[in-house]
């Protein structure tokens, strides 16, 4: 197989956008769109990936990290002027260089291998992705040869009327000989209104050197969607969504709702489990099979075991055990651990805490910086006190202890085995092992006190 490698064109601000985030980098169901494009051409095995970047450069550059060279466009003068930019780190290398937009987002990685070969078993110098679209106004067209092969690409503008009339469009995804690339485009001028370089001049000289140029169809337009504006990005992040939902469908999962239910594209699910209408599914999250998730809920970076319910809460950056019962109306905040078997029901809130397996905190209860055993029951209104104005401080639970509702357990304090905290308790000493600990004021009663104030 040839030497690959790959060019990304993601210099441009994307005024269209109107909006502070450079535009490559809005995200798609949590992704930024150009990750995508990364993604797509890691499976094809390029040895080099270099992006061109100009607006928001650090910012790119932060966001796609190692998985990629960077050229700076400083100005922006065209598309071939910025695959120029390129010419440092891929000139005189022999092999097949693609060049793809970074606001693509939606061509898939099969598509971009069938590029590749189609490309490579031609023998062209050049190959073009093209589609078939029923309204292919404003876009130019590729009118082919007796033999099939690119003649030439026309814009839209100078287009004659049977011209007008062909379906298959320049998508602006190319494959290249590269050392025919590089070469060419030192012949490409700007002596347009635009005053620009454009990539598509490299298809004109080198048929005027009478090299071959194919094209490559891909049947599903909806790939080749670029991303210009708000309503585009609506547009791609609806067709990834369904494009995502149906391959958890394909794999067992139940997805009740599709068209409303969000699911990132780094989440994996196991078959067999139940996702209903309204939530969503983000980060790198696992929900183990048998699971109900839903609805309305949202889970962020959790690994969800087996066998496990969750409805209507917010998770993230946690883990819950097997045959856990979380909700309705539960927040799990960073750095939790749930058992197995563990009851968090609702408005309970946890954070920063480790919940043992068979624990049950049922409603009504803050639960942060602490460390609960196994087979615990917390009552209604519990909260444990973790934080002095300065730092915060740690409770720790040990197995089988009972908390009464409405208790304060004033951190640090250790709640030992198998104790019991009467209800209506501030605790703020250690409570031994099979103690009870009561923290309240006695009841006093004043007979007909009530009735001689309403006089």
């Amino acid at each position: 197989m040839k030497s690959r490698f790959a060019i990304i064109l993601a210099a441009g601000q994307g005024t269209r956008m109107k909006s502070k985030l450079y535009k490559v980098l809005h995200p798609i169901l949590g992704r930024p769109m150009i990750q995508y494009v990364i993604e797509a051409l890691k499976p094809t095995k390029v040895e080099k990936l270099v992006t061109v970047i100009g607006h928001g450069a650090e910012k790119v550059k932060s966001e796609i990290g190692n998985d990629s060279q960077f050229v700076l466009q400083e100005e922006q003068l065209g598309t071939a002027h910025a695959v120029m930019q390129a010419e440092k780190i891929l000139e005189n290398k022999s092999g097949t260089t693609i060049v793809v937009c970074g606001d693509t987002p939606l061509i898939t990685a099969e598509t971009f291998d069938k590029l590749f070969e189609y490309h490579e078993r031609s023998g062209a110098k050049a190959t073009v992705l093209t589609t078939n679209i029923t309204d292919p106004t404003g876009y130019g067209r590729v009118i082919r040869g007796e033999s099939g092969d690119v003649e030439r690409i026309v814009e839209h503008k100078d287009a004659s009327d049977e011209e007008k009339k062909v379906k298959e469009i320049n998508t602006g995804t190319y494959c290249f000989d590269n050392e025919a690339l590089f070469s060419a485009l030192k012949k490409v001028n700007n002596d347009n209104a635009q005053q620009e370089y454009y990539l598509p001049d490299v298809i004109e000289i080198l048929k005027s050197q009478n090299e071959k140029v194919s094209a490559f169809i891909t049947e599903d337009d909806k790939e080749t969607i670029g991303i210009n504006d708000r309503i585009a990005l609506s547009h791609a992040e609806n067709i990834m969504k369904i494009r995502i939902n149906e391959m958890h469908l394909k794999n067992g999962v139940t997805i009740m709702d599709p068209t409303n239910t969000y699911i990132d594209p780094n989440v994996t699910i196991e078959p067999d489990v139940v996702v209903y209408p309204g939530s969503m599914l983000m980060g790198d999250t696992h929900i183990g099979t048998n699971t109900i998730i839903g609805p309305n809920t949202e889970i962020e970076n959790c690994t969800i075991g087996q066998d496990t319910v969750i409805k209507q809460s917010v998770l993230k950056d946690s883990n819950i055990g097997r045959e856990a019962n979380i909700g309705p109306f539960a927040h799990i905040r960073p750095e939790t651990t749930v058992g197995n078997e563990v009851r968090i029901g609702n408005f309970v809130e946890l954070k920063k805490s480790v919940i043992g397996d068979n624990t049950k905190i049922p409603h009504l209860s803050y639960i942060g910086d602490a460390n609960l055993g196994n087979g615990i029951n917390i009552g209604c209104g519990t909260i444990t006190v973790n934080y002095d104005g300065k730092e915060k401080h740690v409770t720790t639970i040990e197995d089988n202890a009972f908390i009464g509702c409405n208790s304060n357990l004033v951190a640090p304090v250790t709640i030992k085995k198998g104790s019991y905290v009467a209800a209506g308790s501030t605790i703020t000493n250690d409570v031994p092992v099979d103690s009870l600990a009561i923290a309240r004021s006695r009841q006093t009663n004043k007979k007909g006190y009530a009735a001689k104030m309403k006089k």
